[in-house]
């Protein structure tokens, strides 16, 4: 147990492990370890259940440099809340100035450490290890976790002491190495949640709720940990977009140490100073982004009462946030849509097994239009289709008898292909679609859906074709498929809006900050929102076969298993409401995937399905 490192070297002395699970305590043996040359890492570390807890033993006395640099390694994979047994491997100069909080890097199978040959020899009394690895992600000090690639290298020098004669690191590395499988471990993805600025959710009139993806260490107080991260405020991907109901400098009394809940499940926050004066809107605020964030930790949390300036401040209730603010993934639609047979929109019940579709009411449903896809508007009350040949848009009330207009917008693209992509719509009302022309590739805004479309700036230097385009519910992210040659990447942006976006200004949507959430993939031919920070893609990666999984936004890949394989996926569609069955378009038409079952065939002669969004 501990870090995973390949090669050859075992596990010393300088370490054991301590694990707890079922009320067991069983202590791991120790193997023995050569006294001196390279350490080219131990074996990995097999993933285990959250109940177990890995300690650390601190340095014996006389260890050896390759002891002490494997103790320290596995120390940093421990459940030691504040790395003090990793302080003991180290001099009390670097252990003053070492900041494991702030950066922690993943390596896919953990570092190997190798006596730099040039830094030192081991009869003196400096030595130099360089430690190396390939990189799979780093947390930064923000608690935000990005993919990352290519090598790693770095070097970590030890002194021993003239008087003690006891090896200890003068320089350690950056923060906190580690492999992936210790990783996943160590740490769990926790969603922390802020307020969409200018965006409502759908027809509430209520602020949307925006989840904020962050790592916390899974066994180290996770529920006082993941409190103090979203006190500090949204990372700073998101800042520019969200707002947080916490006045600035709010942060738990300094006698806090630990939050608990009590026999009822309520959890108690003593706030200091900063947030006595707040009023009981605002705090009321403050107290659904708490409820909101801890949802998923364990003990559950029923209700939330804040405490500052030596009174409470307010209390709400689970079942009362959603009064307060809305997240898309309670937001249920009512129907499931695709086309029928005849490339008309049909419709079903969204939460039900049936298999006999019903025609949407309106032209796209009961006219003569042949369409290639579609997107319904979050409230359903409006439809948008793009015609069987990619060319031209239509927008329509989901009204018996209300006629199709006019094309909104017509593509110059020669083929179906390189024309129209499929509509999504947003929270706020308005339509997304790419013009995949390739000697006019666009992102367009259709606001409200009609009228003359705005071009959304796009980073600079964005290279590649936007082939698909859905919007998350929350209105603030959108998901695009960029293809470039023969590659096609999911690539996840934040959208900004200017205050004067809804009079028309055609330089008043951006879409800033675009980043992979699918680096291993080289071939993405779908996806959905699946979530507030989940997606459902399907892709290839490179030499490998058709598959489909669930991503984060951030390019981590969520706990459980991905969905049952499906052969032939052509299309893919996901409700951010986790309650509602995953729905395909593969070789066998219209498939469906209710919770803890296999794929269930819907209609043989259909395509294009979506929920709404």
């Amino acid at each position: 147990m501990g870090a995973d490192r390949e090669g050859g070297a075992r596990r010393g002395p300088g370490r054991a492990a301590a694990y707890v699970a079922c009320g067991a305590v069983l202590l791991a043996g120790c193997a023995s370890m050569p006294d001196s040359g390279d350490l080219r890492g131990v074996e990995s570390t097999p993933r285990q259940e959250a109940q177990v807890r890995v300690f650390a033993m601190p340095p014996h006395e006389d260890a050896s440099s390759s002891e002490i640099v494997s103790g320290f390694l596995e120390a940093l994979t421990s459940d030691d809340p504040d790395y003090e047994i990793a302080r003991k491997y180290l001099t009390k100069e670097a252990s003053d100035n070492w900041r494991p909080l702030l950066s922690t890097m993943v390596l896919a199978d953990g570092p190997a450490a190798d006596v730099d040959r040039v830094g030192g020899r081991e009869e003196t009394d400096n030595l130099s290890y360089r430690l190396t690895g390939a990189k799979v992600a780093t947390v930064d000090a923000q608690q935000s976790y990005a993919p990352a690639g290519g090598d790693y290298s770095e070097a970590m020098h030890l002194t021993r002491d003239k008087k003690t004669k006891q090896w200890r690191i003068d320089v350690p590395p950056r923060g906190v190495v580690m492999g992936k499988s210790d990783f996943q471990r160590n740490y769990m993805s926790v969603d922390k949640y802020y307020f969409a600025t200018n965006t409502t959710l759908g027809t509430s009139p209520h602020t949307a709720a925006v989840a904020d993806p962050v790592f916390v260490r899974r066994n180290v107080d996770p529920v006082t940990q993941t409190v103090r991260s979203l006190l500090k405020g949204p990372t700073s991907w998101l800042n520019p977009v969200v707002r947080s109901s916490f006045p600035t400098g709010t942060a738990l009394k300094d006698d806090v140490n630990t939050l608990t809940t009590d026999d009822q499940n309520r959890l108690t926050v003593p706030l200091n100073d900063k947030a006595a004066r707040v009023g009981p809107t605002k705090c009321n605020e403050m107290a659904a982004q708490l409820l909101f964030t801890l949802q998923n930790l364990t003990p559950t949390v029923d209700e939330v009462v804040l405490r500052a300036g030596g009174r409470q401040l307010c209390a709400l209730a689970a079942e009362d946030a959603e009064a307060v603010a809305v997240r898309g993934s309670v937001e249920r639609a009512d129907y499931l849509y695709f086309l029928d047979d005849k490339h008309r929109l049909v419709r079903l019940a969204a939460a039900t097994s049936d298999t006999q579709p019903d025609p949407v009411p309106g032209a796209l449903g009961e006219g003569d239009t042949q369409l290639k896809s579609v997107g319904v508007s979050r409230d359903e009350d409006m439809a948008a289709g793009v015609g069987l040949d990619g060319k031209n848009l239509y927008v329509g009330a989901l009204v018996s008898g209300g006629p199709l207009g006019d094309p909104e917008l017509t593509s110059a693209g020669k083929t179906a292909e390189e024309r129209l992509s499929a509509p999504s719509w947003d929270a706020q009302g308005d339509l997304w679609i790419a013009d995949r022309d390739p000697g006019n590739s666009r992102l367009l805004l259709l606001q409200e859906g009609v009228g003359d479309p705005v071009a959304v700036n796009l980073p600079a230097g964005l290279e590649g074709r936007i082939e698909s385009v859905r919007v998350a519910a929350d209105g603030v992210r959108i998901a695009l498929v960029v293809k470039q040659g023969e590659k096609s990447s999911l690539l996840i942006g934040r959208i900004e809006r200017s205050e004067d976006g809804k009079a028309g200004d055609r330089s008043a949507v951006s879409v800033s900050e675009l980043r992979s959430a699918t680096p291993a993939l080289e071939e993405v031919s779908a996806m959905s929102w699946a979530g507030d920070s989940r997606l459902v893609v399907v892709g290839r990666e490179k030499g490998g076969v058709q598959t489909m999984r669930y991503v984060q936004v951030d390019g981590s890949t969520p706990e459980g298993p991905a969905p049952a394989a499906l052969s032939g996926v052509k299309e893919i569609t996901a409700s951010e409401d986790a309650r509602l069955p995953l729905v395909g378009y593969s070789e066998d038409g219209i498939v469906r995937l209710p919770s803890g079952a296999q794929w269930k065939k819907v209609v043989t002669d259909g395509t294009a399905p979506v929920y709404p969004g």
